[in-house]
């Protein structure tokens, strides 16, 4: 591959684009800002730009490494004149610095590959402010791996497990039920359950 200079590329997001992105045509509302949660590279974020040019993809990042090649993708893709520049969020200090264009035309929250190389309490802040900040009937759409009821769904999949536990033990591919359980306080609802490639989900929640 020729030299990226400050974008990084993730070559899962090339695999996953696609799935994702007829999910997020499904459940995406016709206007506003769309935030995301962790954009790592920057590289879904810029396509989903493309794809949804009637929305405002803002991306985001805790990571200066990521948010400046989530920059570099955005001038890349000659979008800067349509897409705001990364905003450096910590999905787990509350609450969230958006800005007030953000929190004004928030229509929806998207989270892709985060919550199982994360630590508990960030999976419990991405709802707590999701449940803060998106208006009534706005969706939250978390892609990754899950459990369910206890168990894994593939063989594959638990062995994912266990090494993202060697590697630290804060992380882990989390339970369904257990993040039904952070909502029973919160105005959101588990709507659906999408299965996915690669034995991943598609979760999505809506705020009352």
């Amino acid at each position: 591959m020729a030299d990226l200079g400050q974008r990084l590329h993730f070559p899962a997001t090339a695999r996953n684009r696609e799935p994702i992105t007829e999910i997020l045509q499904q459940w995406l509302p016709n206007g506003g800002t769309i935030l995301e949660i962790a954009s790592g590279s920057g590289e879904h974020a810029v396509a989903f730009q493309q794809k949804f040019s009637h929305l405002r993809w803002q991306a985001s990042d805790p990571d200066p490494q990521h948010r400046d090649s989530i920059n570099a993708w955005i001038r890349y893709t000659e979008q800067s004149s349509t897409m705001p520049q990364a905003l450096d969020i910590d999905v787990a200090q509350q609450p969230w610095p958006l800005p007030k264009d953000v929190q004004l035309c928030l229509s929806a929250i998207v989270c892709i590959n985060l919550l199982h190389i994360s630590s508990k309490n960030c999976t419990e802040a991405l709802l707590q402010q999701a449940a803060e900040q998106l208006p009534p009937k706005a969706p939250l759409m978390i892609y990754g791996p899950f459990k369910q009821n206890g168990a894994h769904t593939s063989p594959s999949n638990e062995s994912f497990d266990s090494s993202l536990r060697e590697r630290n033990p804060k992380w882990g591919v989390r339970d369904i039920e257990w993040i039904k359980s952070l909502i029973t306080t919160l105005p959101l609802i588990l709507m659906e359950c999408i299965s996915m490639p690669a034995n991943n989900q598609m979760l999505i929640l809506i705020h009352e």
